[in-house]
């Protein structure tokens, strides 16, 4: 037998032979420096569990939210070392996104722009002990699927908790027209309506509550789709069900398209202002100002119109040039038989009113 074979075999043989286990937990564990404690704790029988919320929790920009975890062992062995708490925000795909903050007993370090946002809960109830994450002055972006991971020594146990906020998905367009916008212009557009480019959880929901666009636009991970209530001809075909059209992913920086913009409930107020007979543009910046105010945003005017009930029939400028009103009760000379936000475009020349924004 070759030498490298004898060799393997008198090993074998020896009685020395362990299965195999990754370096880190055989060495951990064998290794005689390694911790007592973690030794006793592995060979006790203890297991850890970890449990999240199992039904989404919801909130809305600018509030403070907790994202609930706890965790126990089964059987509960007394006090134990060195536990960490890690939050991770993940992607669709589960695939984790950016670390959120990390906890040992008190000491916690949160990273990126949760500086100052997170923290972990302290109370508990009994036989549990709390990992929950307290989220303070909610972004738009935190909306998603964040990981709390719970680990003890060896071992490493985790749970999902999803957090949706509540909010609208719109179509936009910029001045210019139809299918203007590669990716990263469509990411710009969205924030200068106080929004931002919505997931695709976001516009199934959106359709599912009845939108209905024929116009393709950019989604936050970089595909383009677009929802469909009634089949017709220009938007896919009319043989095709009712759904999200598909173009998938396209490229970010040649492929041109609209956006699908996401906004969340208001920590202020829309308003309408009106000065006969009626303001240019900038006048409507001006009046705003004047009133203690500013020119309110698309993304503003919409979550006005869905969370707060706002019905104007009259026209108003917004901080984005066009001239838009909301109708949350149809009625005639107010245009179609359905609720929603009606557009007059970006006209070069007129005089509206103006629809303002103010924080509480």
């Amino acid at each position: 037998l070759p030498l490298l074979l004898k060799a393997a075999l008198l090993h074998l043989a020896s009685g020395s032979y362990h299965p195999f286990h990754n370096g880190f937990y055989y060495n951990h564990i064998m290794n005689d420096n390694s911790d007592e404690q973690d030794k006793v704790d592995y060979f006790s029988g203890s297991r850890l569990v970890v449990e999240a919320s199992r039904d989404p929790v919801y909130s809305y920009n600018g509030a403070n939210v907790t994202l609930p975890c706890r965790y126990r062992y089964e059987p509960d062995l007394g006090p134990k070392r060195k536990i960490r708490i890690k939050w991770s925000k993940l992607r669709d795909d589960y695939t984790k996104e950016q670390d959120v903050m990390v906890a040992i007993g008190k000491t916690y370090v949160a990273f990126g722009d949760f500086k100052g946002r997170a923290h972990i809960r302290q109370a508990g109830e009994a036989g549990w002990h709390e990992a929950s994450l307290v989220i303070s002055d909610v972004r738009l972006k935190d909306d998603g699927k964040f990981r709390c991971e719970v680990i003890d020594g060896l071992e490493d146990e985790s749970d999902i908790v999803d957090l949706r906020l509540q909010g609208i998905v719109f179509p936009y367009q910029p001045p210019r027209g139809q299918y203007r916008l590669n990716f990263h212009e469509a990411e710009r557009v969205c924030q200068d309506q106080g929004a931002i480019l919505a997931n695709f959880n976001q516009l199934f929901q959106a359709w599912s509550e009845g939108l209905d666009w024929c116009n393709a636009g950019w989604l936050a991970d970089g595909t383009v789709q677009y929802p469909i209530r009634l089949p017709r001809k220009p938007c896919g075909g009319v043989h095709l069900a009712p759904g999200i059209r598909s173009y998938g992913p396209r490229h970010r920086h040649l492929h041109r398209f609209d956006a699908f913009c996401f906004s969340s409930a208001l920590k202020g107020e829309v308003f309408f202002l009106e000065r006969p007979p009626g303001m240019t543009l900038e006048e409507a910046k001006q009046g705003c100002q004047d009133a203690g105010a500013e020119i309110a945003r698309v993304g503003q005017l919409y979550s006005a119109w869905k969370f707060a009930g706002l019905d104007r029939c009259n026209a108003g400028w917004l901080a984005d040039g066009s001239v838009r009103y909301p109708i949350a009760t149809p009625r005639a000379n107010c245009g179609p038989a359905e609720p929603g936000v009606r557009s007059f475009g970006f006209p070069r020349k007129g005089r509206f009113g103006a629809f303002c924004y103010t924080e509480r």
